[in-house]
């Protein structure tokens, strides 16, 4: 990573994308007030005045990454696909690459942090949290309404569901031994075959 240095404030959309990518090379445990202002040419106690905080930094940098997601997410559930199809996107791209996924990384770390957070910074990530839902009980609904899927309650369906892909991916995002990325995409594959399967066919 090269060091910026200008005379003037980047764009907080770069500062957010130079954390990120700190994230990804070194881990939170090298991402500094500090060693971000050095990367971005900036003193920390400037990076302070945009962000308040570390913990506020974190929490822009994970809706950042979150909207990029949502983009790519938006442009994978629009395809003319069968739902199933467009549901195994939707699986893929939830589940983490691996051991230390950036992405998966901060948003372990800020809802770690959430413990102590006000009201604010828990409905930003309540936001977060209802967008992936919301697509997922849509897509639901329209694999229901298709004849696709067998009959079921999109909403509770999707809490279920999302309730097993995050335990699956947390355990893919810390490394725990027996858990990669394939094999959790197999037993989701296999849960939804089971699930959504209609009777008659």
């Amino acid at each position: 990573m090269t060091t910026r240095r200008r005379n003037t404030a980047p764009p907080r959309e770069d500062v957010l994308a130079v954390a990120m990518d700190m994230i990804a090379e070194s881990g939170l445990e090298k991402l500094t007030m500090a060693a971000l202002g050095r990367e971005v040419g900036m003193s920390s106690g400037h990076l302070l005045y945009y962000f308040h905080s570390k913990d506020e930094l974190l929490l822009r940098t994970l809706e950042w990454s979150e909207g990029r997601l949502g983009a790519e997410r938006g442009r994978l559930l629009a395809r003319a696909a069968p739902a199933r199809e467009r549901l195994d996107a939707y699986v893929d791209l939830y589940v983490p690459d691996g051991h230390r996924d950036p992405h998966w990384t901060l948003w372990l770390e800020v809802w770690n942090r959430s413990q102590n957070a006000d009201e604010d910074a828990r409905e930003r990530q309540a936001a977060i949290e209802g967008a992936w839902h919301r697509d997922l009980v849509a897509l639901l609904a329209e694999g229901v309404s298709r004849g696709e899927f067998r009959p079921v309650d999109p909403d509770r369906f999707a809490s279920r569901l999302r309730a097993l892909l995050d335990g699956f991916s947390i355990h893919v995002a810390i490394g725990l031994r027996g858990t990669d990325r394939g094999q959790i995409l197999g037993h989701v594959r296999e849960f939804l075959d089971e699930a959504l399967a209609r009777s008659d066919t």
